[in-house]
C-alpha cells in the first residue's frame, strides 16, 4: 500500500505529460505523407503538383448578390415586357457577371487565387476571356461583341468555354483550382478560410455570395470532424464500460479504478501523437477505441482474480501477489503476442497502416503495464477488502 502512492505519483505525472501532448494534437495531414517517398504514388502525386498544377480540386462559386436579384425584380415588376427591350445587349446587359465591368472584377479575383502560394492551376471566364482577346489583338472586347458571341457560338465551343464557368442566366461565376498538397506549408482549413475571408474582405463580395465546394472542402470538413467525432466516441465508449464493470463487480468504486489504467493507455498514445507531431486521421483516430477495447479484456480479468483472492481470506497484498503470479502472467503474453501481431502492420507502404499498427502495439504494451502496476495500485486504496 506504500508503493501505491509512489506509484499513483509517477502515474499523476505522466498524467499531466499526457495531457499537455494532446493539447498540441492536431488533424492537419497531407495526403502525399499517407506513402513512403520511394513509391510510385508518391512520385506520381509530385509528378502531378509540379507539371499539371496541383492535385486536389477546389471550387469556388460565386453568386451575384442578391440586391441586383431585388432590383432586377422590382424592375420588371414597374416596367414589364418593355424592360426586357430596354434592359438589351442580351446576356451581357441582363446579367450580373457576364459584362465588361464584371469580368475585370473576375480577372482580379482569378489572378489572386493564382497568386496563392497552395495553388496550382486556376481555371475561369477570366482563362475563356484571355483566349478570346488573344484572337481578337489582344484587344478588350466590349458588351456589344459579348453578346453577339455568346450567341452566335456553336454549342458545343460553348459547353467548353463558358458553360463550365458562368452559370447559364450570367449570374453565376466559378472559379476551378488545384492546391499543390505536396506543400510543406499547407494548412487546408487555413487556406479555406483565407480564401473566403479575402474575397469578402479585398473585393467587396457578400458572405451569401461565396460557395465553396469540391473534394479539398469535403476532405477539410472530415479532419475538422475528427475531433468532435474522437471526444465523443471517447466518451460513450467510457461511459459504456464503467456500466459493465459496475453490473459485473457490483461496485461503483472498482468500476471506476478499473477503467483508470484503460483510459490512461488511450489517451497516452493521443498524447504522444500530438508531442511526435503525428496529426489524426480516419487510421490512427481509432487506436484510442480499440485500446480501450482490448486492453479492459485485461482489466476484467485481473480485478476478478483479485476480488476472489480477497473473498478467500486474502489480504490486499496477499490478493495482488496472487493475482500477478496467475492472471497477470496470461495478460503479460497476451499483450506481447497482440502487440507483436499489430506491429506486422509496419511492413505496409501506407504510412497510416503503418501508424496504426505501431500505436496500437504500443497502445498493448502501455496497457499491459497500466494493468500491472496502477490497477492494483488503485485497487488496494478503493478496495482493500472483501466486503
Amino acid at each position: 500500500r506504500e508503493r501505491s502512492g509512489s506509484v499513483l505519483l509517477v502515474y499523476l505525472l505522466l498524467a499531466v505529460g499526457v495531457g499537455m501532448g494532446i493539447a498540441r494534437l492536431g488533424v492537419e495531414n497531407r495526403f502525399i505523407d499517407y506513402f513512403k517517398d520511394d513509391t510510385e504514388i508518391y512520385q506520381g502525386l509530385v509528378l502531378i503538383d509540379k507539371k499539371l498544377g496541383g492535385t486536389t480540386p477546389l471550387d469556388i462559386i460565386v453568386r451575384a448578390p442578391q440586391s441586383y436579384f431585388d432590383e432586377q425584380a422590382a424592375f420588371a415588376e414597374e416596367f414589364g415586357d418593355f424592360g426586357d427591350e430596354f434592359g438589351g445587349g442580351g446576356i451581357s446587359g441582363s446579367s450580373y457577371w457576364f459584362n465588361r465591368f464584371a469580368l475585370d472584377r473576375v480577372d482580379a479575383i482569378h489572378a489572386y487565387l493564382e497568386g496563392l502560394p497552395e495553388t496550382g492551376k486556376v481555371l475561369s471566364m477570366s482563362s475563356t476571356m484571355g483566349m478570346l482577346e488573344q484572337l481578337n489583338n489582344n484587344e478588350p472586347i466590349d458588351n456589344f461583341t459579348l453578346a453577339i458571341m455568346y450567341n452566335r457560338l456553336p454549342a458545343d465551343i460553348k459547353r467548353t468555354l463558358f458553360d463550365p464557368y458562368l452559370g447559364e442566366d450570367g449570374n453565376e461565376v466559378r472559379f476551378a483550382l488545384r492546391v499543390i498538397d505536396s506543400d510543406q506549408n499547407l494548412n487546408r482549413n487555413d487556406l479555406l478560410q483565407k480564401i473566403e475571408a479575402d474575397l469578402i474582405q479585398k473585393f467587396g463580395l457578400e458572405p451569401e455570395q461565396l460557395r465553396l465546394a469540391g473534394a479539398l472542402v469535403l476532405y477539410n470538413n472530415v479532419l475538422q470532424s475528427l475531433f468532435s467525432s474522437q471526444v465523443l466516441t471517447l466518451g460513450v465508449v467510457f461511459a459504456l464500460i464503467v456500466g459493465m464493470l459496475w453490473a459485473l463487480f457490483g461496485s461503483l468504486r472498482i468500476a471506476l479504478a478499473g477503467i483508470v489504467p484503460t483510459v490512461f493507455a488511450a489517451l497516452s498514445i493521443l498524447g504522444l501523437m500530438g508531442w511526435a507531431g503525428i496529426p489524426l486521421d480516419i487510421m490512427t483516430i481509432t487506436i484510442a477505441a480499440i485500446t480501450i477495447g482490448i486492453g479492459v479484456d485485461n482489466t476484467i480479468h485481473y480485478t476478478h482474480r483479485y476480488v476472489s483472492e480477497l473473498q478467500a481470506g486474502n489480504d490486499a497484498r496477499q490478493a495482488v501477489l496472487a493475482s500477478h503470479g496467475s492472471v497477470g502472467r496470461a495478460i503479460y503474453l497476451t499483450s506481447v503476442i497482440v502487440t507483436l501481431g499489430f506491429s506486422i502492420l509496419a511492413l505496409s507502404n501506407f504510412i497510416p497502416i503503418v501508424l496504426f499498427g505501431l500505436l496500437t502495439g504500443l497502445a498493448m504494451l502501455v496497457a499491459f503495464i497500466a494493468n500491472l502496476s496502477l490497477l492494483p495500485s488503485l485497487l488496494m486504496r478503493v478496495y482493500p477488502k472483501a466486503g
